[in-house]
Parts: structure tokens; C-alpha cells; sequence
């Protein structure tokens, strides 16, 4: 594990007489591939609640960089450098495929009110590079020919696309991904794979991404942590997982085989 980028440090999250996420410790390095996984209801996604902003937790605390973002706001964590797409995808549908990345980029201007109001030299040339840099991100989702399409028409496999696109607007360090696989068939799952390696490679970023398609999950992630009931139960490399019992028992019961069950049944 190189240099830490993020840390949850004994988290805990409880909704009234509910504990979702309980004294949970992970570390996640600049440029890691990382997965967290876990049945449903696990706390997967209040993790990822807690990590931008959404949730405070009731006990511990998140950094980036080593200082506390715990209690900020998700719109000064974005600016911090975390991003993230969603389990149901979140697009402006109304608005072009252009401007759901322009938009989101927009979370870095560096003009003023000022220049906006009076079209400033400086507010052209931004919006400009703003733009140019919004279609680089297109071709390289292999959205550019789609970019005056309304979100709302794209196929889905496309709006997935443009989800994450839009959350690499806005430059971040660290990008957290919900479930990217859910609805894909296997050919779209093959590519998203494949994207997601691109990104880390192309961006130098860290990923952490949630995802119930074990296939997926082992064929990229460098390290999963696995939650059950808001605890987390395991962590290690996928083949190291893959063959713990305590694991294949949150999934699938107890009174199991191990030697006989494999990663496609996690």
C-alpha cells in the first residue's frame, strides 16, 4: 500500500436504535484499486455517505491527506478532491451530454462574479478551455458524437458512462463508484472494467468502487474490504477472499463448502 490518500478511522454511523456502520478502519493509498463489498444492507453505500459529506459520523472520523473532512460539506469535499457517482444514476436529463460535463466542471472556475456578469476576457477564456476539456472527456468515454444529445435519450450503459465522466469534471484524487455495473449486460460490464483501469491509469487518481458483480470486482480490484451488518468482517487480496469462510458465509449461509464454491457466487 503506497502513501495513504483516505482514512476512515473507527467509524461509526447510527440512525436512532440502527448502527448501519460500525467501528469500521480502512485506508485507501494514492492510485490504489480498492472494492468494498457485502450483502445488501451491508453499509456499503453509508461508507461512501460518510466519505463525502452526506453523513457525519456519530463516532470517528474521515481524511483525505490527513486532515479531517468529516465534518464538512460534500460541496467544499468535492472541491477537496473526492467525486463519486451513484447507485441510481444522477444526470441533468434535460440538459445536454455536454453540459452535464460542463457543469461539473464548473466546480473549479477560477473567474469571478464579476467576470461572469460582463463576459471578461478572462470568463471567455476559461469557458473556452472549460469546453475543450469537457469534449476531451467525451472521446475518451467515446461520447463525443453524442455530445448535443439530451442525457435523458442515452441508452443506459451510455448514462453510466457519462455519470462517471462527469464526476472526473471535477478533477478529483480520489473517484468513488456505486454499483457502476448494475443494469450492464456482459459485454458493457467487459467495457466498464476496462474504462475503470483506463481512468486510474490515464488520471492517476485512486478508485474505490461498490459492486456486487464478483467477476468485475476480481478481475480489477487490487484489495477488497467486505462489510456485513455494518461490521467489517475481512479484508485482503481477491484470491484471499475469495477462499475466506467467514466471508462466503455472509453470502451464502453457513453450513457451506468452502472448497466448492467460487468467486461467481459471492
Amino acid at each position: 500500500m503506497n502513501t495513504s490518500l483516505i482514512e476512515l478511522n473507527n467509524v461509526t454511523m447510527k440512525f436512532g436504535g440502527l448502527t448501519a456502520v460500525k467501528d469500521v478502519t480502512l485506508k485507501v493509498g494514492q492510485n490504489d484499486l480498492v472494492a468494498i463489498i457485502g450483502p445488501n444492507g451491508a453499509g456499503k453505500t453509508t461508507l461512501f455517505n460518510m466519505i463525502t459529506g452526506i453523513y457525519s459520523p456519530t463516532i470517528g472520523e474521515v481524511t483525505l491527506d490527513g486532515k479531517k473532512i468529516s465534518a464538512k460539506k460534500p460541496s467544499d469535499i468535492t472541491r477537496l478532491g473526492i467525486a463519486r457517482t451513484f447507485q441510481n444514476i444522477r444526470l441533468f436529463n434535460n440538459l445536454s451530454v455536454l453540459d452535464n460535463i460542463k457543469i461539473a466542471r464548473h466546480t473549479r472556475i477560477n473567474y469571478n462574479f464579476f467576470d461572469g456578469i460582463f463576459k471578461t476576457k478572462k470568463y471567455k477564456d476559461e469557458e473556452k478551455l472549460i469546453t475543450e476539456e469537457s469534449i476531451k472527456l467525451l472521446k475518451l468515454f467515446k461520447l463525443e458524437d453524442k455530445k448535443d444529445h439530451l442525457a435523458r435519450n442515452l441508452p443506459y450503459g451510455a448514462q453510466r458512462k457519462l455519470e462517471m465522466a462527469r464526476a472526473l469534471a471535477t478533477k478529483p484524487k480520489l473517484l468513488l463508484l456505486d454499483e457502476p455495473a448494475a443494469g450492464m449486460n456482459p459485454t458493457e460490464t467487459k467495457e466498464l472494467s476496462e474504462l475503470i483501469r483506463l481512468i486510474r491509469l490515464e488520471f492517476g487518481i485512486a478508485v474505490i468502487l461498490i459492486e456486487h458483480d464478483m467477476n468485475l470486482v476480481m478481475e480489477i480490484a487490487e484489495k477488497i474490504y467486505v462489510l456485513d451488518y455494518g461490521n467489517l468482517i475481512a479484508s485482503g487480496k481477491p484470491q484471499e477472499i475469495q477462499n475466506n469462510k467467514q466471508v462466503i458465509e455472509a453470502y451464502l449461509g453457513a453450513d457451506i463448502d468452502v472448497e466448492n464454491v467460487s468467486g461467481d457466487s459471492l
